[in-house]
């Protein structure tokens, strides 16, 4: 961060550096490492994790008989609908990273409708997470 006076004398100009990057189809500001800001939730790919939970529950719980019936309920295409319920399937320590906004910059929703392991472990190597102690 970098402080000056203007050429009038009068205003103070703040200089402070940043990277603005995309993020769920938003652009976000990053602060430079040293500044105390919790980091940018994904706010888009925490949705849907939650949604994904969500629907998964509808399911087991039988308040919807099928996934084309929740399909229907909730009008979506059963296709997207599945893309997101993949989500349940991600290790838990990766979902409160995605909660907390500490996923990495690869893990998008983009990334995450390809298919990906539904082995914890090899989620972790794949997005580079280390393995819980």
């Amino acid at each position: 961060m970098k402080t000056e006076m203007s050429k009038d004398g009068k205003t103070i100009v703040v200089t402070i550096p940043m990277v603005v990057k995309r993020r769920g189809g938003r652009k976000l500001i990053i602060a430079p490492e040293g500044m105390d800001m919790p980091p940018p939730r994904d706010e888009t790919l925490a949705k849907l994790v939650a949604k994904a939970h969500k629907w998964l529950k509808m399911l087991e719980s039988g308040k919807a008989p099928s996934l084309r019936a929740l399909a229907e309920q909730e009008k979506v295409g059963e296709s997207y609908m599945s893309k997101v319920l993949r989500l349940t399937l991600l290790a838990p320590d990766i979902v409160t990273a995605i909660i907390d906004g500490r996923q990495p910059d690869v893990m998008s929703w983009r990334e995450l409708t390809k298919p990906f392991p539904s082995v914890w472990s090899e989620q972790r190597e794949r997005w580079g997470f280390p393995e819980p102690g």
